[in-house]
């Protein structure tokens, strides 16, 4: 094992508590739950919206979390402009069970929307406890399996990074894809995701390649994935795996295999700047990845911290987002802000994270930029976009 496969192991291990904590809104699963339109508000009084939120675990890092979305939205209801919000904490114990019963204490007590939580099973059995009461649901997930009916996600989701990254290196020359993914259920909805952008944008799907995800695995793929790519002449290899995950290594070993990387363009469908470590990662230079835009994120990110002495949890921005449409929808006036109609306008919405709207299956559509890595350095190579076509935001 070379020095430099090491250091690659040892900061990816580094990175796996992160990244795990990322990835807490792609946990669970479920069916759709059934449709609802959305109650009747009285805007000229606080609306009552429901935060659930994962804290009462016993884990650390669901306190925390909890905190901060909390936090969060407090920052976004202080932003409003014309609404008013009367904002109700509950905790889920990161429990789906708890999550559903807290719920309908939530819709008893007269919440007219709820917002959270965080975990996907817990989200679909909030959706389910309270899909009869007319109340619909903006979780902090990112688990398109669980969208549909009440149940909006909010999270940053593996289809809205595929489409944008296709469409760009399709737009760049570099259609001719090939897909390395991990054999686990969230790599394999990532292939998805990418094989449905590629066919969508014109883009080429020239081979996949899968892996084990271990460190053997990954080892024992170098010389597939290498192969692969030569043989289907593709121009852009583009990975599932994270940072906490197979793309150190792999990245790295197949260059040192003969991929140049400058030639057949590496591309992430997570982000490659998460932990900021990651950016002196080899196998990273020069490849592309989509992120929120950036400036909105650093202004988030400062005011966060100036009101509470700590960065936010890398999550924590959904809730102002989730605070920002609803505060934009009640401060209109309208009895009927809060029904699917509403939260499905096209123009979308604009938070910390940028544009978004929520789509009529439950799923979210983001405004996303694209990114590089050089000398260690994020750069920007294609802006997010300000508005949504023909939405006229």
């Amino acid at each position: 094992m070379t020095s430099t496969f090491r250091r690659a192991r040892r900061s990816a291990v580094r990175l796996v508590l992160f990244a795990s904590a990322l990835w807490l809104s792609a946990c669970g699963g479920g069916l759709p739950v059934v449709n609802s339109d959305g109650p009747r508000i009285d805007a000229t009084q606080p609306v009552p919206v429901a935060l659930l939120v994962p804290a009462g675990s016993g884990q650390s890092s669901d306190t925390d979390l909890a905190v901060s979305l909390e936090n969060a939205a407090r920052l976004a209801m202080a932003d409003l402009d014309g609404a008013q919000i009367d904002l109700r904490v509950y905790r889920t114990a990161g429990d789906a069970q708890t999550a559903a019963t807290v719920a309908a204490q939530a819709v008893d007590e007269g919440a007219k929307i709820i917002l959270g939580p965080v975990y996907a099973a817990s989200a679909n059995a909030v959706g389910s406890a309270v899909a009869g009461r007319g109340v619909n649901v903006l979780s902090f997930s990112n688990n398109t399996g669980i969208a549909g009916g009440n149940v909006f996600v909010l999270g940053h989701t593996f289809e809205t990074s595929a489409d944008r990254l296709v469409r760009y290196a399709a737009g760049q020359g570099k259609g001719n894809i090939m897909i390395a993914h991990g054999q686990d259920t969230a790599e394999r909805a990532g292939r998805d995701a990418i094989a449905a952008a590629i066919a969508r944008h014109g883009a080429t799907l020239v081979g996949e390649s899968a892996f084990e995800l271990s460190q053997n695995g990954v080892i024992q793929a170098v010389d597939q994935v290498t192969e692969t790519a030569r043989n289907s002449n593709a121009n852009a290899i583009f990975f599932t795996s994270g940072t906490a995950g197979a793309l150190p290594i792999l990245t790295q070993l197949i260059t040192e295999n003969g991929i140049d990387p400058t030639e057949t363009q590496f591309i992430g469908l997570q982000r490659w700047d998460i932990p900021p470590s990651a950016l002196e990662l080899p196998g990273l230079q020069g490849g592309w990845f989509a992120l929120p835009s950036p400036g909105l994120t650093e202004q988030f990110q400062a005011r966060y911290n100036e009101a509470y002495g700590e960065p936010p949890h890398p999550i924590a921005g959904l809730a102002y987002d989730g605070i920002a449409a609803i505060g934009a929808l009640v401060s209109a006036g309208d009895a009927g802000a809060l029904t699917r109609a509403a939260l499905t306008q096209p123009t979308g919405f604009i938070g910390v994270n940028g544009i978004f709207r929520l789509k009529p299956d439950g799923t979210n559509e983001r405004g996303l930029a694209v990114a590089t890595i050089i000398d260690k350095q994020v750069s920007v190579i294609d802006p997010a976009p300000r508005s949504f076509p023909g939405a006229g935001l």
